[in-house]
């Protein structure tokens, strides 16, 4: 069924993902989506009990090409990897979706290809081209302030589904400081954005800039909580407290990830055997649960011919 068609699965879980960011611009706790870079790591996410998953695309460039996050993914690449990531679970799938690759026109077939994939929402920043992840050291470059809101404006009007949603990303904070930030900001509401995402780099006070900001919109707020800083030590339970409707933890699983995987490596390396790591793997059993193997084995019995 098409990803656009009214009552299909994706349609589904996009109406689930905007209900539930209703409940938290409300004031109820705030949705935390942790961010994987493929299907295994999706449904680990899912099986843990969250409403959401988030697909990060440092991650997905690493997992695909391995390397940074520097604007090597393509669209193709992205808009394909995350179409297998929202078919293995029955949770929204929130996408990065870098500067829409391209200008107005490429923000229309990004907004396209992302819809027919099955994903919940996308979100789309203002950094120039080539973009540059926010977390990795060095200046950010951003549109002008027209430009920027016009490619918003244009991610609005290609969807077919008025269920997909469109986070506007803005980092023009650290280009410009926080008052154009809120500014982009409120200009992007007025463009049809969804909900807002103002990227913050960990500073002491980056709480109080999230509260200004949330208090700036009427729509939810995304929050990068891997930034770090005071935000790493804050409760789920209390994030809302602060203005942040949608929590992503985009480093979360893939830095984890890969100290599990140095570690074990090492002690192949160094031990010449994996004594030291038996404890903390995945037994084959639970390894193929995760998978669905039990749901592949019934249907296999269903017809044993």
């Amino acid at each position: 069924m098409n990803a656009a068609v009214p009552g299909g699965r994706a349609s589904r879980l996009r109406r689930a993902l905007r209900e539930r960011l209703a409940i938290a611009i409300r004031g109820g706790p705030a949705l935390v989506a942790p961010g994987v870079y493929d299907g295994y790591g999706a449904r680990m996410v899912a099986q843990s009990g969250f409403e959401a998953v988030y697909m990060t695309g440092n991650g997905v460039s690493a997992c695909l090409l391995g390397r940074p996050d520097v604007g090597l993914i393509d669209l193709s690449l992205m808009a394909g990897h995350a179409r297998r990531v929202a078919s293995c679970v029955e949770l929204p799938l929130i996408c990065d979706a870098d500067t829409g690759y391209g200008g107005v026109v490429g923000v229309r077939r990004t907004v396209q290809e992302f819809e027919a994939a099955g994903v919940a929402a996308i979100h789309i920043e203002d950094q120039t081209t080539p973009k540059r992840c926010a977390q990795l050291p060095g200046a950010r470059s951003v549109l002008d302030f027209g430009a920027a809101v016009d490619k918003i404006a244009a991610a609005v009007a290609a969807r077919e589904d008025p269920g997909f949603m469109v986070i506007a990303r803005t980092d023009s904070v650290g280009a410009n400081g926080l008052e154009d930030g809120i500014r982009r900001a409120q200009a992007f509401e007025r463009a049809g954005a969804d909900a807002l995402f103002v990227e913050l780099k960990a500073h002491a006070n980056i709480l109080d800039d999230i509260r200004r900001i949330a208090d700036a919109v009427s729509i939810p707020c995304t929050v990068n909580v891997d930034a770090g800083g005071p935000l790493a030590s804050l409760q789920t339970k209390d994030l809302h407290r602060h203005g942040i409707a949608l929590a992503i933890y985009p480093a979360l699983l893939r830095n984890a990830l890969g100290f599990a995987m140095r570690e074990a490596l090492g002690h192949l390396r160094d031990d010449g055997n994996t004594a030291a790591m038996c404890a903390r793997m995945l037994s084959a059993r639970e390894y193929s649960d995760c998978l669905g193997l039990p749901e592949v084995e019934d249907w296999e019995r269903r017809f044993p011919g």
